[in-house]
This record gives structure tokens, sequence and C-alpha cells, in this order.
């Protein structure tokens, strides 16, 4: 035993002071290096899976944290998309109201109900705002109906298309008066009672007369889109298209009662017929200033 450690410490002693085994230690190094490769290649491999789990997991992480982030971006843009196109309806409407300079309450729809026969419309307005029987309703092109019922805080209104409607009208061209009603199916009108020798053309425009007193004059409510004069009737059938926007506008006008309405029309006016000729209209063929009343009787 004692041999041993006398031997052990001569070795130590040749090693570090005169550097006698280190070619022997180099040689051995070499040696025994692949082994020791060898051996800590499971470490090496579990290592490296590890790392690239952790690195996949990672860019899983990154992944949906880019596909949350693009839906949020996505829903937001929607959102930007669809108050941009209600500004712009926003506009449309006071633009017409500005135009008209008329009084007016803007309200949204809350529910359509468009049953070939029963075409209304329910909107967030009631009494609380001062809405109320048979009051006009416009988009931003033209008439839309009237209200025919209303609640405290909706009402709800009976468009131009219903069966049961009915409106004075006017054309712009000649201020030939006549009715116009709903016909229930799609979005057409019809021209009633006029006979077949009626000056009536393709492409008239028709505004509200201002007759019964429930709409005021000169707004305008469609145009002609086909004449007929079918044999053995006594009237032609003279089809008519709405100029509001009935099954797409979203937010609509309530003419509010007030005292004299002017629409700042030029006189005279310039129109042109479907046939391509020019003519003129004088302020007396057409009365763009009305006293707006309400009224319970007549037609409207």
């Amino acid at each position: 035993m004692l041999l041993a450690i006398v031997a052990s410490v001569l070795l130590y002693f040749l090693d570090t002071r005169l550097d006698y085994f280190k070619p022997i230690r180099a040689s051995l190094s070499t040696v025994v290096y692949p082994v020791q490769k060898i051996a800590s290649m499971p470490d090496d491999i579990v290592s490296w899976f590890s790392e690239l789990f952790q690195g996949h997991q990672q860019l899983r992480e990154q992944i949906m944290t880019l596909e949350a982030q693009n839906l949020t971006n996505s829903v937001r843009m929607q959102k930007m998309q669809a108050l941009e196109s209600e500004n712009m309806r926003l506009r449309e409407l006071l633009g017409s109201s500005f135009r008209l300079q008329e009084r007016v309450q803007v309200a949204e729809l809350l529910s359509v109900d468009l049953d070939p026969f029963y075409q209304h419309v329910i909107i967030d307005k009631g009494v609380a705002f001062g809405v109320y029987d048979g009051q006009p309703v416009l988009d931003s092109l033209g008439v839309m109906g009237q209200v025919a019922e209303v609640s405290q805080f909706s009402s709800r209104v009976v468009l131009l298309t219903d069966p049961s409607h009915s409106i004075p009208v006017q054309i712009v061209r000649n201020g030939l008066r006549a009715v116009v009603t709903g016909r229930g199916l799609g979005e057409s009108l019809q021209m009633e009672f006029l006979p077949h020798n009626a000056d009536v053309r393709v492409g008239d425009l028709l505004v509200t007369s201002g007759l019964g007193g429930r709409f005021p004059v000169g707004y305008p409510v469609g145009s002609v889109i086909s004449v007929d004069f079918p044999q053995g009737k006594s009237f032609a059938e003279i089809a008519v298209a709405p100029a509001a926007r009935l099954s797409t506008s979203r937010e609509v006008m309530l003419v509010l009662p007030g005292e004299k309405i002017d629409f700042g029309i030029t006189y005279p006016l310039q129109i042109e017929s479907s046939d391509g000729k020019v003519c003129q209209i004088s302020r007396s063929k057409i009365m763009l200033t009305h006293q707006l009343r309400t009224v319970t009787d007549g037609y409207g």
C-alpha cells in the first residue's frame, strides 16, 4: 500500500513538473476521443430533439399568435369598412336633406318584412322621438313609404311596394297627375287609372304631387320602365321602378313637420325625354314650395 502511494506521488511529480507523460496522455486522448464522442451521442441527440421540439413549439405559438392578430385585424378592417359604408350612407342622407333644405330625423332599420304581399319595415324611432302616423319616410334617393303604426320607441313603415299603399304623383315632363300603387312582387310599382291616350313615356320621372297633404310636393318616387296598352282594357298598364333603394337602405329619413319647403331648383328645368328631345318645365308646372301639413283623411 505504501509502495503504491509513493509511486503515485512520483508519477504526479514527473507529470506536473517535467511533463514526462504528456506525449502518452496526448496519445491516449486521441484514442479515447471517439469513445467519449459515442458515449455523449445519446445526450446530444436528446438535446437536439429537445431544441427541435422547443423551436417547433415556439414556431407554432408564433403562428397561432400571428393568426390571432390577423383575425383581429381582419375583424377590425371589416368594422372599418362597415363604418365607412355607414358614413357614406349617412353623408348621402344628410346631403339629401341639405339639398332639399328639409328638417329631417335619421332613423335606422331594425327589421324587414318583405313578404310578396306585405312590404313593411321596422325603424328605431317612435313616439318618444316625435314620430307620428303617416309621416313620410325617405332615403337619399327618394320616397320609401310612410309610417303606418307608431309605438313608444319604434315604428312600422309601409313601403311603396306594399299593395295597400298608394301615393299621388305627377310626371315632371308634362305635369300629368296620377296615382302609383305597390304591386307587392319585387321592386316595382304601377301607375293606375290612366287611359290609353295618356302622355306617358318610358323614362318619365315621377315626383310626389302633394295632393292629399301627406307627402310634400316634389319628392322623387320613381321612373317609368314600361308602358303597355292592352286591348280590351280601359286603362294603360304602366310599370314604375322606385327611386329609393327599398331593399338595401339601412338608414332612412323621417320628414319633420315644418314651414314651407324650398327645394332650391333653378327654373326653367331642362328635361330630356326618352326620345332624346329636351323640353323646359316652368315653375307653374310643378310647385316646389308647399305648406307641409299632416292629415288623417284622403290618400297619401
